[in-house]
């Protein structure tokens, strides 16, 4: 394998950890807005994707697995959220969970069970993902741990 494709092989890694940001943000933002499916999408391709900020340039997503992720999550969010229910404890239903976990945990399992990215994968990327969200505290083990037990349920045989 030359360098360059090398490169390429990383840069392709990076556009879809950065498509799976996006997808949690406008997950949680269509949750809060209250915006459609179609609304969301646009507004992310055409002004989030490879958006400069003072940080710098964000990465440009992978429009296509954006959109599946988002479609599929919302399309799925009825078994969605029961898989993820059924991962938490009781007292802790997935409507009293964080929005932005809540987000995140639809997102993964979007992928987990209608895009079919293998679950290991998924769990890698998600629970980077968490730390990105949260610095500090312990969210990362509890999504681990939660997208694991999801996984585990959805794809049994990943797992054997």
């Amino acid at each position: 394998m030359s360098q360059s494709e090398q490169v390429s092989g990383n840069e392709k890694r990076k556009i879809r950890s950065t498509t799976r940001l996006y997808a949690i943000q406008a997950l949680f933002q269509m949750e809060q807005l209250g915006l459609s499916t179609d609304e969301v999408v646009e507004e992310f391709v055409v002004h989030r994707f490879g958006e400069e900020y003072e940080e710098g340039q964000l990465s440009d997503g992978d429009e296509a697995l954006f959109k599946s992720i988002v479609e599929s999550a919302v399309n799925y969010q009825a078994y969605i959220d029961q898989l993820t229910d059924r991962a938490l404890v009781k007292k802790w239903p997935i409507a009293r969970i964080d929005p932005t976990l809540r987000s995140l945990f639809r997102a993964a399992a979007a992928e987990i069970t209608q895009i079919k990215t293998p679950p290991k994968i998924v769990i890698t990327e998600y629970v980077a993902l968490a730390h990105a969200f949260f610095t500090d505290g312990k969210e990362p083990n509890f999504v681990n741990a939660v997208l694991d037990h999801m996984a585990r349920e959805a794809c049994p045989t990943e797992f054997s």
